[in-house]
């Protein structure tokens, strides 16, 4: 597996546990603050190069500190960063997460040079040798400029995954309409599939997205796990049992093990399996990159830990 992770790349500096911002100029004690990688192409980097895939990653970062940092994160993680263009007048992107004693993740954003990333910086002749493309967060680069790359992909024989970054309220089916004809696998959570499609049931809208042209829609559900929907039917994918500490990179966790799964020949269902034992792995530890897992540990873990009913 020789993938792409193109598209959203962020700096997270993640602190834990954090109950309430204090007053005024007051002060708190944490048990931990982390800096690492993330973001839809980013953190879904990471997890698949534990899982033993060929990573390169490209999209835009700025020449700032925070940027050198994020780059050194993704090299020593094992993605390759050539394909990674470094704005001079854009700060890096980057989140603040202040993660609550039950693992939920309050975000503060800058959006930086992720918004800067367009047709003219892709590697066109690098992307037409992988196997792979995962495009994260194509609403930022707009749809059209997503299905050019999308489609020229697959004009390569390289097959193509999605995943969204915006929350479903900001979302509108125009926005990823014309290019889901050429994703293979739309990998987008329950809020989003709600959002962006319009509609009130989620296998209603993930219907929506496969008659639009998705090959096949997973959709993360948090603790209720995934749902992998195809033109046969519909199959649920429970979530593991594990005593979470942060969410951060669970979505992207899972799409790494989906398409780690899909690479190695596996069906849709078995990947999405695979994609829920990753995300449980990263949910024990704090950020995107928590876990030294590989592929043997995480199928291990997959056939032995307990599912939610």
């Amino acid at each position: 597996m020789k993938v792409f992770t193109m598209g959203v790349h962020v700096l997270d500096v993640l602190v834990r546990p954090v109950e309430a911002i204090p007053e005024g100029q007051g002060a708190t004690l944490v048990e931990d603050i982390r800096m690492t990688a993330a973001g839809t192409a980013g953190g879904t980097a990471l997890t698949l190069a534990k899982l033993g895939a060929e990573v390169h990653s490209a999209g835009a970062v700025g020449a700032d500190p925070s940027g050198d940092l994020l780059v050194a994160l993704l090299q020593r993680a094992g993605v390759g960063t050539e394909f990674l263009v470094r704005r001079a007048d854009t700060a890096t992107s980057a989140s603040v997460l202040p993660i609550r004693p039950n693992g939920d993740r309050p975000s503060l954003h800058l959006l930086g040079a992720n918004i800067t990333y367009g047709p003219d910086d892709v590697p066109w002749e690098a992307l037409a040798d992988a196997t792979h493309l995962h495009l994260g967060g194509p609403e930022l680069i707009g749809v059209d400029a997503a299905a050019r790359i999308l489609s020229y992909a697959r004009d390569h024989g390289v097959v193509t995954s999605v995943d969204l970054l915006a929350p479903g309220v900001l979302g509108s089916f125009e926005q990823i309409e014309a290019a889901l004809p050429y994703i293979d696998h739309f990998l987008p959570n329950e809020d989003q599939v709600l959002g962006f499609t319009g509609e009130d049931d989620l296998l209603t809208g993930a219907r929506k997205l496969l008659a639009a042209g998705a090959g096949v829609v997973a959709v993360t559900r948090g603790g209720e796990g995934a749902l992998v929907v195809t033109a046969d039917g519909a199959e649920p994918v429970p979530a593991f049992v594990v005593d979470v500490v942060d969410t951060t990179g669970c979505g992207d966790a899972f799409s790494a093990g989906y398409l780690r799964g899909v690479s190695l020949g596996r069906t849709p269902g078995d990947a999405a399996v695979l994609g829920s034992a990753a995300a449980a792995l990263v949910a024990q530890g704090l950020g995107s990159d928590h876990g030294t897992f590989d592929l043997a540990a995480a199928d291990a873990f997959a056939a032995t830990a307990t599912c939610h009913a």
